[in-house]
C-alpha cells in the first residue's frame, strides 16, 4: 500500500513530550479509561463517540483490527501516549481512505488532557513521518466547520484550507453535517519548519527511520 520510497510504517514514533505508538489489544483498560472519562467532551467532536461506552471485550477486538490492519499497511491508527507510556493521551492515524499516496490525519484528545498542546504536537510529528518515512504526496486534515480548536491546528501548520464539503459527516445526534478540507502537499512541506522537528521514529524491529 505504500510507494516504493517508504521506509515506513512507524511503530513508534517519540516527540518531545509524547509517545505515539500502534495500538496493541493490552492498550484496551488504559483506553477504556481515556475514552469513558471523556465522552461528554468527545461526542461533541468525534461521531465514534456516540455509540460509546463499550465494554472491555468489544475495545480488545478493535484493537486487534487495529494492529492487523497496521501490520498488513491497511490502516495506521496510533495510540497517543504519556512517554513513560503509563497513560492514554488520546488517539491518532494516518489513514489511508483517501487514496494510496495521501495520509488522512485524525487525533483525538482525552479531556483531563486538552488545551496543552498535545493535538497540535501529533498532528506536527504525524505530518513529519507521513512525508519522510510513508512518502506521502499529500496530507489531509478533516475538520467540523464548527471546532475551533481543530480549526486552528491546521492553520497554524500551513495547511490549506481547500473548501467544505457539505453533509459528509454526521454529528453527535447522527445528523449531517459538514466538513472543511485542508491539505498540505508534498512541496510545501518542503518549505515550512516541520522537517526540523525533533522526533524519533522506529519500525517494528526498533530500526530509525528518521
Amino acid at each position: 500500500m505504500l510507494s516504493a520510497e517508504a521506509r515506513g510504517p512507524a511503530y513508534r514514533i517519540l516527540t518531545e513530550r509524547l509517545l505515539i505508538r500502534c495500538w496493541e489489544p493490552s492498550d484496551a483498560a488504559a483506553l477504556k479509561l481515556a475514552v469513558d472519562g471523556s465522552l461528554p467532551h468527545l461526542r461533541r467532536w468525534v461521531p465514534w463517540a456516540a455509540t460509546e461506552p463499550t465494554p472491555l471485550d468489544q475495545k480488545v477486538a478493535w484493537l486487534r483490527k487495529c494492529r492487523g490492519e497496521f501490520d498488513l499497511g491497511l490502516d495506521y491508527s496510533y495510540g497517543v501516549f504519556s512517554n513513560d507510556e503509563l497513560e492514554v493521551i488520546g488517539g491518532a492515524g494516518l489513514h489511508l481512505r483517501q487514496g494510496l499516496h495521501v495520509r488522512e490525519i485524525g487525533y483525538w484528545i482525552a479531556s483531563a488532557h486538552c488545551q496543552r498542546g498535545y493535538a497540535t504536537e501529533v498532528t506536527r510529528a504525524l505530518t513529519r513521518v507521513a512525508f519522510d518515512v510513508d512518502a506521502a504526496a499529500r496530507i489531509e486534515l478533516r475538520v467540523w466547520p464548527d471546532n475551533g480548536n481543530s480549526l486552528r491546528i491546521p492553520q497554524a501548520l500551513g495547511f490549506v484550507a481547500e473548501g467544505t464539503l457539505r453533509g459528509v459527516s454526521r454529528d453527535a445526534e447522527g445528523r449531517p453535517c459538514d466538513v472543511t478540507v485542508y491539505s498540505l502537499l508534498r512541496k510545501d512541506y518542503e518549505c515550512g519548519s516541520i522537517p526540523d522537528l525533533p522526533l524519533r521514529a522506529l519500525d517494528v524491529t526498533g530500526h530509525e527511520l528518521v
